[in-house]
């Protein structure tokens, strides 16, 4: 009898257990997205990030943060209702953003441009230097108080920017040793470094709208203003690919007994190669700028025909009185000196600071109608302007 009642006992309680665990499988939440299958966004050039798109996410990698990074970031991009159902495996990804994003904090001018493109101007709350902004809807926001200063970029107000509680805070590193940006990220605002200017061709860093693209689910309107940007640049370079005279080229200028160039492989250098110039150091390589005297520049550039980019100067009587030998470059004698530091916004911040990474089309178009007037006779420079 005994042994019965045990028996009844015991099959009791194992019922109870399988009815128990039906119970808790019907309640628990929907298991985590695959990890399959997905679509690469296309790009064609930059090679800094990628975007790879799922039934319910997005998977956004940035790949080269800063020069010789050794470390990759990878972020999850989902939206609100998909996120409160999801689980992931938070030491997978170093964030999760849910999207599309209506609070942002970016902390250099070249973001601001991937906003407005995709008419998302409206979602910056913070910025770290807003004087040096150019844009006139960003400046706007700024005057009204719709977007907070947030001090320096190696220093951010991290107390302004946990009230402003962004979504998502867009970085830029050196070297990826930034405290304040380390303690946002503690907090729980994910934070993504955008390489963009760590990318090896003018169209490659202009890419970078997809990044915006993916960020707001707007992948279809960022993939055509990248298309317009590649075609008026394609087009440009064609203009300028039969020309008879390749103009002989000096750029930069002394400072603190350095004169700084760009090196043959540079961006800059890539653009006086499209638009068909001649640059006097365009066979030289290596990364960063070139670091020469006075007299080595002097020696291969006295003759040259046009001069770009003269450091911070602002007019021929600043350049000259930083070094009367100035004058003596045939460029100086001929009034032939253009720079971009002079095309500002209302508080002083250089406009090709702010957008010439992401409209290589206009840089390139600005050199062609320096250097070969003639090819673009309507055309009026954008960025650079005569030194005067």
């Amino acid at each position: 009898m005994l042994l019965l009642l045990q028996k009844k006992y015991i099959s009791s309680i194992l019922l109870f257990i399988f009815i128990g665990f039906l119970s808790c499988k019907n309640e628990q939440k929907e298991p985590p997205l695959e990890f399959a299958n997905g679509t690469s966004v296309p790009l064609k050039y930059a090679k800094g990030f990628s975007v790879t798109q799922f039934k319910n996410y997005k998977v956004l990698e940035i790949k080269n943060p800063w020069p010789k990074s050794e470390k990759s970031y990878r972020y999850v991009l989902i939206n609100k209702e998909n996120a409160a159902k999801t689980t992931f495996m938070r030491d997978e990804f170093d964030g999760i953003i849910t999207n599309p994003i209506e609070r942002i904090v970016v902390t250099s001018t070249t973001h601001i441009p991937g906003l407005e493109l995709l008419n998302e101007e409206n979602t910056l709350v913070g910025f770290p230097g807003t004087k040096y902004v150019s844009s006139e809807k960003v400046r706007t926001r700024i005057d009204n108080e719709s977007i907070r200063e947030l001090g320096k970029n190696e220093g951010i107000n991290t107390e302004v920017l946990l009230e402003l509680n962004p979504e998502l805070v867009v970085a830029f590193g050196i070297d990826g040793n930034n405290k304040s940006l380390d303690n946002i990220s503690k907090s729980g605002i994910p934070v993504v470094f955008n390489g963009d200017w760590v990318e090896e061709s003018p169209l490659a860093k202009a890419e970078w709208i997809k990044f915006f693209g993916a960020l707001y689910n707007k992948e279809k309107q960022a993939d055509s203003i990248f298309n317009h940007i590649e075609t008026e640049y394609l087009n440009a370079k064609k203009i300028a690919k039969n020309v008879a005279h390749k103009p002989t080229i000096l750029s930069g200028a002394m400072h603190n007994d350095v004169w700084y160039l760009p090196n043959g492989t540079s961006t800059e250098a890539q653009l006086l190669r499209d638009a068909n110039t001649h640059y006097l150091w365009e066979d030289t390589e290596g990364t960063g700028s070139l670091h020469l005297n006075f007299e080595s520049v002097f020696m291969k550039a006295k003759n040259a025909e046009i001069w770009l980019s003269p450091s911070n100067y602002s007019s021929l009587e600043s350049l000259k009185d930083s070094n009367e030998h100035n004058a003596e470059f045939d460029a100086f004698k001929n009034k032939n000196i253009y720079t971009a530091n002079n095309t500002t916004g209302a508080t002083g911040g250089v406009l090709y600071f702010e957008q010439g990474m992401s409209r290589p089309d206009l840089v390139l178009k600005d050199l062609i109608k320096i250097c070969h007037p003639e090819l673009q006779p309507n055309y009026d420079l954008y960025f650079f302007k005569p030194l005067k």
